[in-house]
């Protein structure tokens, strides 16, 4: 057993074994993450397909991009309205009780929604179906992210947990909106939200299954001492959900962007490709960031890795052909990775163990309201002045995110070391300061 000493910076014995950076295989090797690292990876595979899903069978009924992102814009804001209640239900009563109901209620909400668009109906009632349907979303991603934190407290394994997450949520960004795409164009336009709805049943149902792996919650007798925090109360989560509404734009007006642009060129069938591209750097950025041995600070890392998606965001705009769409999306996408891993990691230091999963769905309810103001504004503009009118929203969020995060630095600051927070188990980890 670990001395005292090394609880924060090492997982096995020094004694018996050389320390070693912090890698994938040694993070898969901790016991029972498998139990819900493959649960968890099936669930949260609807997630990518729900956005382009809902654009491309509205867009279709309606022909306008405008209020098949406005619909789109409503299920977002829904989400990200509802998700952080979700976390803080989690929280408190566990993850199987908010799962079950919230992914029954999501299948019947999205299957409504469905069949409204194909009859028709007018828009004020798609935009009361899209309500229910964005507040059900299961928060897998952050119910995930937060059993990493319970079984990795105090380890430099969190860093490098959370670039697998991002991994694997990209993934899901190259597979979702690729699938999502292929369904809604070559078997029928609503083909997309029914396999999203189907996928989300079963996958949810199959998580929530995985009962021993959910950290304690409220409600257990092990926690019932623990100290009781609202996450947003927290000034850097504040911050981070700033930063995140950034991202989020970027998500948004890429997704209604490319569609626009794919259709102006007469080749609707590669926005799957060109999204795919974009969620592929994404990825590819994720693995590399968590592979790193990182020295420098995650608040640099963090203002350093949002200054350079600004950049890259601002040039999407002048793309006049896919192949430049393309390369241009690719470093977009290696830029999102590192200051989503960053600050998803800086939660650990922030908030008391109590109230993480909370703290997760306010960063993943604020990419979701980005995404949704990015899907309206975009799809308003592509309508008006054509698909690379689209691309100024991203280059618009991450600027007005960056000086934001640039004025608001020191508000990221970690939790005093001094501070303890009680776990399940009952013993306290440090928390270090970086």
């Amino acid at each position: 057993m670990p001395s005292a000493v090394h609880t924060a910076t090492d997982t096995t014995n020094p004694s018996t074994e050389p320390a070693r950076r912090p890698g994938y295989g040694q993070l898969l090797r901790t016991p029972g993450a498998w139990t819900f690292l493959l649960p968890g990876f099936a669930a949260r595979q609807p997630f990518a397909m729900l956005t382009i899903g809902i654009v491309l069978l509205v867009q279709h009924t309606t022909g306008s991009y405008g209020s098949a992102g406005a619909v789109a814009a409503f299920t977002g804001v829904s989400m990200a309205l509802f998700a952080p209640q979700s976390g803080k239900l989690a929280d408190r009563f566990g993850q199987r009780a908010v799962l079950i109901p919230g992914v029954l209620i999501h299948t019947v909400s999205v299957s409504v929604l469905t069949v409204l668009a194909l009859a028709d109906a007018p828009l004020w009632a798609l935009f009361v179906a899209a309500v229910p349907t964005g507040a059900s979303v299961p928060q897998i991603g952050p119910m995930v992210r937060s059993r990493w934190a319970a079984k990795l407290e105090g380890s430099p394994l969190m860093s490098t947990a959370a670039a697998f997450e991002s991994v694997t949520d990209e993934f899901t960004f190259v597979v979702g909106p690729v699938l999502a795409t292929a369904l809604c164009t070559g078997v029928h336009p609503a083909a997309g939200l029914i396999a999203e709805a189907t996928l989300t049943l079963a996958g949810g149902l199959l998580f929530a299954a995985q009962s021993r792996t959910q950290p304690a919650h409220g409600l257990s007798g092990s926690h019932a001492r623990v100290e009781r925090v609202s996450a947003l109360s927290v000034p850097g989560v504040r911050v981070l959900a700033v930063a995140f509404l950034g991202i989020g734009s970027v998500f948004g007006g890429m997704q209604v962007s490319l569609t626009a642009f794919t259709e102006e060129i007469g080749q609707p069938g590669m926005n799957g490709l060109l999204y795919g591209l974009f969620a592929a750097g994404n990825m590819l950025a994720g693995v590399v960031v968590g592979a790193v041995a990182w020295k420098m600070g995650p608040r640099r890392r963090l203002i350093l890795g949002y200054a350079g998606l600004t950049i890259t965001a601002s040039l999407l705009w002048s793309a006049h052909s896919a192949v430049l769409l393309g390369a241009l999306g690719l470093l977009v996408g290696l830029c999102i990775a590192p200051a989503l891993i960053t600050g998803y990691t800086l939660v650990d230091s922030l908030v008391p163990a109590s109230a993480r999963t909370e703290a997760f769905t306010w960063l993943t309810g604020a990419v979701a309201l980005g995404q949704a103001a990015a899907v309206t504004v975009a799809g308003r503009l592509a309508d008006g002045y054509g698909a690379s009118a689209g691309f100024l929203v991203p280059l618009a969020g991450t600027a007005l995110a960056l000086v934001t995060l640039v004025a608001l630095r020191s508000r990221l600051a970690p939790r005093p070391a001094t501070r303890t927070v009680a776990r399940g188990v009952g013993h306290r980890v440090p928390v270090t300061v970086d």
